[in-house]
């Protein structure tokens, strides 16, 4: 294989060797897409936004439900050129009118049912930008658009991913095609991904892990992807049995679904036998589901976990798994990581403290954010991923909170990962998560939302007994609240601090 500096070059490389080969499945309504049919989109793409008079480097946006359509303008909107900078479906009117008028987008391609929204949002900024009512199933551009997309290199920006903004403005992580390249290689060569593997995910392409993990990684290898509309536990199972795909991507909130959802068939059974393992990111995998679900489906996990500022990729456990470990995302993966004091001293093995990462898939930095770009990323390129936990003697890293989730009560510092996990072990919570709440004795104390089981019952106080037992009094939630549901981001990650919002 030629070396690959760019999206382009990969994209082109199978285009030539495989171009029959599929690249993408998509469910719905049951159609692929070959890696020749990818490049030619890809060219076609160059075509239209040149005709509508985007220029190279400018920012395009989509809207769109995973599909072919959005698949496509992933990847042929950054071969082509340009920045693809995707819209989150779930966010506010005042996240997504920021986004529009921070990033300049300059071209939007919309579902129908968004299009008269993000005309509304787009009136407030004093700019014409067009936006496109798209098809989430077919693109339908007009061949005769076809070119030849300009240069680009490796230092070329390609992703503008913006943060949940959850405690304020969003934030814009730049990434270019030398990072997005290098975080595919170091997944691909981790979990020893070939053109033979196809993968599961049903992650929305608004989200890097879908992004990055589900599918730059699978097209670095020449492999395909499965790609559902939206996760459904129904419908999973299924599609494992309809297409055999040989991996999994998935976050904590569908491992839980899974595991309470119904029965395997034994043709889904069958099917199973052929999934080299499944991995899991985004937000911390507790231990007993993770053994759990490896017990109930005959499907090993891998637990990985990526930033936004890293293209999703920062540690992964092996793939080997008598060397995994439980409530650890992994060893480092392609970069370098270390532990550090508040006074930014490098800690020892076993020392808690903020996690930093350095390596060449790191962000460009924070677009039109200098400052910010400045507290974040060192001068020796280090990054500040506002993480707190600490390496053991294997090497292996923890991450016990954030830095702005850490409850501190009576000065004693309370990880909330260790109240959710304390929770998750009663045989009636589903889901569970911890925030610290203000208090005039100890400054903090701990507040606790609980999703019961369908079907299952548990008072307060059989739950705060079980906390007790657990944690110790000290530890123990001063508030528990039982919900519907847990606050979560596009990729399933509980928005901790809206837990204060929750009723």
């Amino acid at each position: 294989m030629p070396v690959m500096r760019t999206l382009r070059d990969v994209i082109d490389h199978h285009a030539e060797v495989r171009p029959d080969a599929p690249f993408l499945f998509a469910p719905e309504p049951d159609s692929a897409i070959t890696y020749g049919e990818l490049r030619e989109s890809g060219r076609a793409l160059a075509g239209f936004l040149a005709d509508a008079g985007v220029a190279p480097g400018e920012v395009v946006s989509f809207m769109l439900p995973n599909g072919a359509a959005a698949a496509t303008l992933l990847l042929g909107t950054m071969v082509s050129g340009y920045v693809v900078s995707p819209l989150n479906l779930l966010a506010q009117d005042a996240h997504l009118e920021y986004t529009l008028a921070h990033s300049e987008t300059r071209f939007v391609f919309a579902a129908p049912e968004f299009v008269d929204r993000i005309r509304r949002l787009l009136s407030t900024t004093g700019r014409s930008v067009t936006v496109r009512a798209t098809d989430p199933d077919d693109l339908k551009l007009d061949d005769g658009h076809a070119e030849t997309p300009t240069g680009i290199d490796s230092n070329t920006p390609a992703l503008l991913m913006y943060t949940s903004g959850t405690t304020g403005l969003p934030k814009g992580a730049l990434l270019s095609h030398r990072n997005l390249v290098h975080a595919a290689e170091a997944v691909v060569s981790a979990h020893a991904l070939t053109a033979a593997d196809r993968v599961l995910s049903s992650l929305p392409l608004y989200h890097v892990n879908g992004q990055c993990i589900a599918t730059v990684s699978p097209v670095f290898s020449g492999g395909s992807i499965v790609l559902p509309h939206r996760f459904s536990v129904s419908q999973w199972w299924s599609l494992i049995e309809r297409y055999r795909p040989t991996w999994l991507n998935m976050v904590p909130t569908i491992i839980s679904y899974l595991l309470n959802g119904p029965d395997l068939t034994p043709a889904q059974v069958e099917a199973c036998r052929g999934i080299r393992f499944g991995r899991s990111a985004s937000s911390p995998l507790p231990p007993e589901q993770h053994r759990a679900f490896e017990r109930r489906f005959g499907v090993s996990v891998i637990e990985a976990m990526g930033l936004t500022e890293c293209a999703s990729v920062a540690f992964a456990n092996p793939l080997e798994p008598a060397r995994r470990k439980y409530g650890s995302p992994g060893l480092p993966l392609g970069l370098e990581a270390r532990v550090v004091a508040p006074d930014g001293r490098a800690l020892e093995k076993g020392a808690s403290g903020e996690i930093q990462l350095r390596g060449a898939n790191i962000m460009l930095g924070y677009y039109k954010a200098p400052e910010l770009t400045a507290a974040t990323l060192t001068a020796e390129g280090w990054l500040a991923t506002g993480d707190l936990g600490y390496c053991d003697d294997d090497g292996f890293y923890f991450i016990t909170g954030r830095l702005k989730e850490l409850i501190i009560k009576g000065g004693e510092n309370i990880a909330p990962r260790e109240i959710d996990e304390a929770l998750l072990q009663h045989p009636a919570v589903l889901e569970a998560a911890a925030v610290g709440i203000p208090d005039a004795h100890y400054g903090q104390d701990i507040l606790a939302c609980v999703v019961l089981k369908a079907g299952m019952q548990c008072s307060e106080e059989a739950l705060r007994a079980h906390c007790v037992r657990e944690l110790g009094p000290y530890k123990t939630p001063r508030i528990l609240r039982f919900v519907a549901a847990l606050p979560k981001g596009a990729s399933g990650k509980v928005q901790r601090l809206k837990l204060l919002d929750v009723t």
